[in-house]
């Protein structure tokens, strides 16, 4: 959790829970994982993929920004794109987020997914409130697509064109344009795009259908149709919004019979959410499902490559849909690489180097103690390294319990402790250094514990 000062301090002191005037140099673990020594768009680009992330566009500027242009091949707007977003009375348009976002893309090198195109939600509100007739359905949706590629034809090279038209049992969503136009909306609006931009691939995207199950059948059974048909589908997106531990062990199966079909497959979507908060068992569990959903892309020639949903926690959009769940993707909210970073690297033949040994450490000193409690620091150091951003963890052995700190965020069950920088000073460059300071309490005993850096 976030704490307050005085209970950040409550958590952090007992990393000071030692002799009143000795210092001591904490056990540096691996410190905050540094990024691959390639980045992820070319490793992926050797292996015939891309690699992609879901952006905001307001947000690609600094470290943020960098990573994004760094890090990916391909870009797809999280919202801009929406009709929502650039349609929101009818007949004005706003366009600012969507030119920001295929702007930056160009500048770096990078390929635009749309998203999306014709879908259940985020609809405006004169849409959804009008009464219209299906004919006039036609006209708004037709005119929408027209609108939308044809703004930028030529820019975007793929489209989420219909976005979830099934329910779970594999039956049709019950929907404005399934209510109102039929099943054919779907191969009406793919047609519609491919006149807009005869250039751009056409996808249908959907979620939980990674494996083989009744949703996923209904999918393939309508792409079977439409290419039967002769109307234009160029690929199935599979948007793996996946729980911790639950990958389907179908999904490479399920990819191979789609692209059987004669269509390219993309992982669209991909985050992994856990329960709150996160600890070492969960990431590393995670760490397996980006790796195995990798290796199922990988193993499909026809599996185009891999967009995670956010590269950044600070980015996700799962703590506000699922309240207690999180930490979904490769990157934690102050930019550090994770675990599941480093499974995408090695499952794309990559390679991290570490930091020097002891590169980074943390000093810790009680600079005052009376008979029930004390006041200290905590200094991180870099020399060889840095950190873009650092967590401290011990367990008491006497008791011990913070009760004042500051410049640090903590976490206390029992004897665990959890510490990890705020959102201000979690850089610590090569050469530099960061402090934080605590209060803590004591009774009977102060004895220091064993705390690790990393």
């Amino acid at each position: 959790m976030r704490s307050s000062r005085t209970s950040l301090g409550r958590r952090i002191a007992a990393l000071c829970a030692g002799a009143v005037t000795a210092g001591a140099l904490l056990t540096a673990g691996t410190p905050a994982a540094h990024a691959a020594d390639t980045p992820l768009r070319d490793l992926a680009a050797a292996k015939g993929k891309v690699m992609g992330t879901a952006v905001t566009g307001s947000k690609l500027t600094g470290t943020y920004g960098d990573i994004a242009g760094r890090e990916f091949s391909w870009l797809t707007p999280g919202n801009a794109m929406k009709w929502g977003s650039v349609e929101p009375t009818q007949g004005t348009f706003n366009w600012a987020e969507a030119d920001q976002i295929v702007n930056f893309a160009e500048a770096h090198g990078q390929e635009v997914r749309g998203h999306t195109l014709v879908w259940h939600s985020q609809n405006p509100s004169w849409l959804t409130g009008g009464s219209w007739t299906s004919a006039q359905l036609t006209t708004l949706l037709q005119n929408h697509i027209d609108t939308e590629v044809g703004r930028y034809k030529g820019r975007v090279a793929a489209w989420d064109v219909v976005n979830e038209p099934f329910n779970e049992d594999g039956t049709y969503r019950s929907t404005l344009w399934y209510n109102g136009l039929g099943a054919d909306y779907i191969a009406n609006a793919l047609t519609w795009a491919r006149a807009a931009d005869p250039a751009a691939k056409l996808y249908i995207n959907d979620y939980n259908v990674e494996g083989v199950n009744a949703k996923s059948t209904a999918l393939y059974n309508l792409v079977k149709s439409l290419k039967e048909r002769g109307v234009p589908i160029d690929g199935v997106g599979l948007q793996a919004h996946l729980i911790l531990g639950q990958v389907p062990s179908t999904l490479q199966q399920n990819i191979q019979r789609f692209a059987d079909l004669g269509v390219d497959v993309a992982i669209t979507e991909l985050d992994i959410r856990m329960q709150l908060p996160s600890d070492t068992a969960k990431l590393t569990q995670q760490a397996a499902d980006y790796k195995a959903v990798m290796n199922a892309c990988l193993a499909v020639t026809r599996c185009t490559g891999v967009t995670v949903w956010g590269f950044t926690d600070s980015d996700s959009w799962i703590p506000s849909t699922f309240p207690g769940q999180g930490a979904a993707t490769p990157y934690d909210e102050n930019y550090a690489p994770k675990p599941a970073y480093h499974a995408i690297v090695e499952s794309l033949g990559g390679t991290t180097t570490p930091p020097p040994t002891g590169a980074c450490t943390a000093v810790y000193s009680v600079t005052s103690q009376w008979n029930t409690g004390f006041t200290g620091q905590v200094r991180i150091g870099c020399s060889g390294a840095a950190l873009s951003s650092w967590r401290v963890s011990w367990t008491f052995g006497a008791g011990q319990q913070i009760t004042q700190a500051w410049n640090a965020n903590c976490t206390q069950s029992g004897a665990a402790v959890t510490c990890s920088n705020a959102s201000y000073n979690g850089t610590v460059p090569d050469g530099g250094s960061v402090t934080f300071g605590f209060n803590g309490s004591w009774s009977g005993g102060n004895p220091v514990p064993v705390v690790t850096l990393g």
